[in-house]
Order: structure tokens, then C-alpha cells, then sequence
């Protein structure tokens, strides 16, 4: 399998350390992506039908399934061609499509919100990979997680408990779980938290009680050991 870590990381202990320390609902979601048919893990198969990439996140966190998916399996578009596996399409990239859901005044608007949408160059992923991040039988790019404002709390100040400064996320309430959850932790090695959009929530079971964020698989060994310092310090709410 190609495009794996020099260094071995204990996911199965970090993912009990991310679900124990934030109480998650479900587990942390490991993503992959492949550039080409040899970057898919052995043993790993197809997912059996065509939904989005939010929803396949979702059958990883709550159902335990591994699988990964080709361009023709992911439904939606947009979520596509953030993560590399489509051409942005001509009503996308003019404004016409988010327009017509209603969303911006105008498709010069629109278009200025989707030039600045976090996006891997187009056809450069050949297929996404997904895993519970405690079974997970590859070296993820990014670890996507699901969780309540006050796990996100706890996630932020873990985000700070090493160098200090402060929390800087991008978002824009479209596309939140494929391109700021899963797209720039892959394209900038940063953490990025977002609000999560429409789409995710109509169709991936996201509550609306729950935010989502994406970290870099190279940040984990050290995020999860912080977490607990941060969770039990003093002053930290329970």
C-alpha cells in the first residue's frame, strides 16, 4: 500500500483517549486520500452505494464500517471536487448553484464564497478511504470528528496547550465536513473546526447540537496526550 507514515501511531489507544476524554458519540473517523488504486488499503473494499462524503463519515463513526469510495460514489458534487475527486462544474464555479438554493443575493457572491472554498486539485484523489479511527487499517491523512460544543471546548484548548495562541478556523456554512473538516487539515497541516452546513445535517445525521473539525493524522500522538492534561487540569469544566 502506498503513501504511509515513517512512524507508527497507536490509533486504537488514541481513539479510546479521544472518546473517553470528550464522551463522544461514536468514533473518530479516519480519512485517505488515495491517489491511485494501489493507495487503497488490502482488504478494504467498496462502499455499496452512492451518497456523500459527510454521510460516509457518518457510516464510519456510528456503524464501525470500513470501506472506500470512487468519484462515482460520492453524490454530491461540491463535496467531490473539495476532496480532489472532480471538475468543479460550470454552475458551481459561476454561482449559479448555491444562488438557486436560495443562500447569497447574488452569483457573484456565491462565486467569490466557492473560489475561496478549501479544495484539493481536481482528479488528484482517485478515492476516499474511511475507518473508525480505532480500527482503522491505514495511515489516515485526517482524523474527523464529530462532537458537542463542550468537547469542541476541550478540543480547542488542546489545539493550545503546547505553543499557546490562538484558535483561527475558516469556514463558510457550505461544505463544512468535505472542505474544512477533511480538505485543508489535508492541504495545510492545521487543525480546523467548523459549524458544520445544510447539507451535512440534512443527510448525515449531524445534530444540532454538534460542531465538527478535522485534525492532521501527524498532529494525534501529540494531541491525545494533551487532551487528558487539558480535560482533568483545575479549572477545566467537566
Amino acid at each position: 500500500m502506498e503513501d504511509q507514515m515513517r512512524t507508527e501511531i497507536a490509533y486504537p489507544e488514541i481513539a479510546e483517549t479521544l472518546k473517553k476524554s470528550l464522551d463522544l458519540r461514536g468514533s473518530p473517523v479516519a480519512v485517505k486520500l488515495a491517489k491511485n488504486p494501489e493507495g487503497i488499503p488490502e482488504g478494504v473494499g467498496p462502499i455499496d452505494e452512492t451518497v456523500r462524503h459527510c454521510q460516509m463519515i457518518t457510516r464510519a463513526r456510528l456503524n464501525g464500517e470500513i470501506f472506500y469510495a470512487t468519484a462515482d460514489k460520492h453524490v454530491c458534487m461540491g463535496g467531490g471536487w473539495a476532496l480532489g475527486l472532480k471538475e468543479l462544474t460550470p454552475s458551481l464555479r459561476s454561482g449559479e448553484f448555491y444562488y438557486k438554493l436560495g443562500k447569497f443575493e447574488s452569483w457573484a457572491a456565491c462565486m467569490r464564497t466557492i473560489r475561496q472554498v478549501p479544495h484539493v486539485p481536481e482528479l488528484e484523489t482517485y478515492a476516499t478511504v474511511y475507518a473508525p479511527l480505532e480500527k482503522t487499517p491505514f495511515d489516515p491523512h485526517v482524523v474527523v470528528i464529530v462532537a458537542e460544543p463542550r468537547a469542541m471546548l476541550k478540543l480547542a484548548q488542546t489545539t493550545l496547550y503546547l505553543l499557546g495562541g490562538r484558535i483561527e478556523s475558516t469556514m463558510a456554512g457550505i461544505q463544512s465536513v468535505c472542505a474544512d473538516a477533511t480538505a485543508l487539515p489535508y492541504l495545510t497541516g492545521k487543525i480546523n473546526y467548523s459549524l458544520g452546513c445544510d447539507g451535512s445535517r440534512r443527510f448525515s445525521g449531524i445534530e444540532d447540537n454538534e460542531l465538527v473539525m478535522g485534525i492532521p493524522a501527524e498532529l494525534l500522538p501529540e494531541f491525545a496526550r494533551a487532551l487528558p492534561v487539558v480535560t482533568a487540569a483545575p479549572g477545566s469544566v467537566k
